[in-house]
């Protein structure tokens, strides 16, 4: 048989005929029959009205191009949930990006679509957002496990752009970035879904435009409000705040503020804020920079899981302000007084304390001056 251009891999041999059914196949009936009823009334005739027809369960590709409409360029990345490659339409000529969903051998001969994949898709179908990356359709290959998403190609993330960058941003420049984030953030918020893994490489630039945009969506989930119990497990570790670490599990969007504080600081500096080693390490590290947390400065600090597990040292109040100057003189990246405002109430370790996306969208630092400015990336073919 002739082997498709985007098979990377063998043809998998046919599943034995003992292998587990997918959940998402129809149930055969038994041909055993139930055991007579013990009742000695009558079985009531069968109803006059006509029964509905029955409508198989479809697959969630059906109905989708085939990946032969895109021709592979180049590989471009590769994560947990998938592989990124570069390709173009065949059909419009356009550059696209084509991430082929991972489906480990156990989930796809027994348990079916990838969970991580599934909410992604979910979440994207619902958002529609100039800074949160689009997914034009779902394609699928030659078998039923080789399954694609076809999104806008972007040059790179954030991540790798800023360490490019042959000196740091303008004031202007950091603004505009923020800015950008901060209205996705309040739009995501605004649909009541959570993120849960903001950060530098979940924050693609644009060749094209030079904008960016928020992707990644595998952990993202829809909350309510009151809040509900969800997992700690989540957000990268030098951008999960304080009160994840320390075992909380009702929380709602002010994990992903602190995310976005910890992004807008590494914007600044060109660097990660808190690098931590591991979990109390990096709670130690958030404590050395901002205090160490108590009853009086972090309303129930006491009634977490952890809290009272480790001795944490460091000093009484804030030394954030010395990271961060209010002017240029020392040398370091500096921020204004309505900069460092924003980014301190991002970084409260008082999740109650911390500002929401909707009043940080509203914040008076992006009217103030200076003006944002659009970004003089560079990438990696002007280096």
């Amino acid at each position: 048989m002739k082997r498709s251009r985007w098979d990377t891999d063998p043809s998998p041999p046919k599943p034995p005929p003992s292998a587990p059914k997918s959940r998402w196949d129809t149930q055969v009936p038994s041909s055993k029959s139930p055991p007579a009823s013990r009742s000695s009334s009558p079985v009531p005739p069968p109803s006059s009205a006509p029964s509905a027809p029955y409508k198989r369960p479809q697959p969630l590709t059906l109905g989708c191009h085939s990946v032969e409409n895109y021709e592979r360029l180049s590989h471009i990345d590769e994560g947990t949930y998938g592989i990124v490659w570069k390709a173009r339409s065949l059909k419009t000529n356009s550059l696209v990006a084509l991430k082929q969903l991972k489906f480990p051998e156990s989930e796809s001969q027994a348990v079916g679509f990838p969970v991580a994949a599934l909410r992604e898709i979910s979440v994207l179908q619902d958002l529609s957002h100039p800074h949160i990356l689009s997914t034009h359709e779902m394609v699928i290959g030659s078998t039923s496990s080789k399954v694609f998403m076809v999104m806008n190609l972007m040059s790179c993330d954030v991540k790798v752009a800023i360490e490019r960058l042959p000196e740091v941003m303008s004031q202007g420049e950091a603004k505009s970035v923020m800015w950008q984030l901060v209205s996705a953030v309040e739009y995501m918020h605004g649909k009541f879904y959570l993120h849960r893994d903001l950060k530098t490489s979940n924050v693609l630039v644009s060749r094209d435009t030079g904008k960016v945009s928020i992707c990644d969506f595998g952990l993202a989930r829809k909350y309510e409000i009151p809040l509900k119990s969800y997992t700690q497990m989540v957000i990268t570790l030098w951008y999960r705040c304080p009160e994840l670490l320390l075992g909380e599990t009702l929380y709602g969007p002010e994990v992903d503020m602190w995310s976005l504080g910890c992004m807008f600081a590494e914007i600044l500096n060109l660097e990660v804020l808190f690098q931590g080693q591991g979990e109390v390490d990096q709670l130690n590290r958030i404590f050395k920079l901002l205090g160490v947390p108590n009853g009086g400065n972090w309303e129930g600090f006491e009634k977490l899981p952890h809290a009272n597990t480790f001795s944490f040292k460091g000093p009484k109040g804030s030394k954030l302000r010395e990271a961060f100057p209010s002017n240029s003189f020392s040398g370091k990246t500096y921020l204004n007084d309505g900069g460092f405002d924003l980014l301190s109430r991002m970084l409260s370790k008082d999740p109650k304390k911390r500002i929401s996306a909707g009043d940080a969208a509203k914040h008076h630092y992006f009217t103030e001056a200076p003006k944002m400015t659009e970004v003089r990336w560079v990438f990696d073919d002007e280096k």
